[in-house]
């Protein structure tokens, strides 16, 4: 997907790029660009951070501006109330839970707990390398385990490597960067067992955008007291990367330990942000049809220049390039799209975020012009 020379940024009522002597329009209504807040076009336009391009939505916009008032305020007693709402929303009690400024936050501090001086962490590669690089920088050393020829997570070889200096096996699931996710009858089997011998972290960042029916969250194994952390963020379907908030959920022996080592508490403005955001449906609902909407348009194109793709479960396509990604990377740059870094050992794969569907239509563009 590809094509794009310089991009205008537009105004309130929906942003135009010219390209190419065409115009590409915003597709929304000036209702839903009020209601929904799509990011204007810019030059570059970024689909590299796997963000979502829309909001904070209209309902959060006016929740966090009434918060303003209690700037004031440290954020304890807000916490609690976002906790319960979570707990509720979760479906375990108030002590499973702990907030961190962003979910990276609380991959980091599990880590750091866990397998500082010399403990060890399993995990994929390439995976999401948040948990892994800082508890090296604390003496953590780390097993990787090469993802299987579907691109991803070996359970069976990770279980394997199992021994009694293990601490930690993290997956991210569905897995960043390839978008992968496991067969959940697998993955069930896998946590399980894996979490009698160790602390199994699940990674569920984009657990929203999962589309199998009745797909697990390993939140059921927290609910029987197994050894397993779970993370969850505000950064995807919500939309509010920028504002750092998300939760681990684990039994409380566990959640205690990790809570005493948070260092990047959240806000008020935060707390209010996903208070309201977790009932703003239409929010939701609005963002993942069009991360659907916008992944149809992106296998189209790569369907046309006969492009290998894995069919996503997030709100990003890991695709084959055919070329160094360093040398595809400039290629887009210098047409105006940024997007994702190498992910060794993939080399010639990239990983491209979901847009607005004007974004996607000038990266389906470009793509076009650089695989020409």
């Amino acid at each position: 997907m590809n094509r794009r020379a310089w991009i205008k940024r537009g105004g309130a009522a929906g942003a135009l790029a010219l390209l190419g002597g065409q115009s590409i329009a915003s597709t929304l209504t000036s209702s839903e660009i009020l209601k929904f807040n799509p990011r204007p076009l810019a030059d570059p336009i970024q689909l590299n951070f796997n963000e979502n391009p829309f909001g904070p939505s209209a309902k959060v916009r006016a929740a966090m501006t009434k918060a303003f008032d209690d700037g004031c305020r440290y954020p304890d007693s807000y916490s609690r109330q976002i906790v319960d709402m979570i707990a509720q929303k979760e479906g375990v009690p108030k002590d499973h839970i702990v907030m961190a400024g962003g979910s990276t936050e609380g991959l980091k501090v599990t880590g750091l707990t866990y397998a500082n001086n010399g403990g060890e962490i399993i995990a994929a590669r390439p995976t999401f390398l948040a948990m892994m690089a800082y508890a090296q920088q604390w003496g953590a050393t780390v097993n990787w385990v090469d993802l299987d020829d579907k691109l991803t997570h070996d359970v069976d070889e990770m279980e394997k490597r199992i021994s009694s200096k293990t601490k930690l096996v993290f997956l991210c699931n569905p897995n960043n960067p390839t978008s992968t996710l496991l067969e959940k009858n697998k993955l069930m089997d896998f946590c399980t067992s894996a979490s009698k011998k160790t602390i199994v972290f699940s990674d569920e960042a984009y657990y929203d955008f999962i589309e199998e029916k009745n797909y697990p969250s390993m939140i059921s194994l927290v609910k029987q007291g197994e050894n397993v952390i779970v993370s969850r963020t505000f950064s995807k379907v919500y939309g509010l990367a920028g504002l750092r908030i998300g939760y681990l959920i684990a039994k409380p022996e566990i959640a205690n330990k990790l809570r005493q080592n948070i260092v990047a508490d959240t806000n008020i403005l935060a707390i209010s942000a996903a208070m309201t955001a977790v009932k703003d449906d239409e929010f939701y609902n609005f963002s993942l049809s069009k991360v659907r909407e916008g992944k149809e348009l992106m296998y189209a194109t790569m369907d046309e220049l006969n492009l290998d793709y894995i069919r996503s479960s997030t709100n990003f396509i890991f695709f084959k390039t055919g070329r160094d990604i360093t040398t595809f990377n400039k290629q887009m740059l210098d047409n105006g799209v940024r997007v994702g870094r190498p992910f060794p050992p993939y080399t010639d794969w990239c990983r491209i975020s979901m847009g607005t569907i004007e974004e996607v239509k000038i990266f389906n563009q470009t793509l076009k012009k650089v695989m020409s």
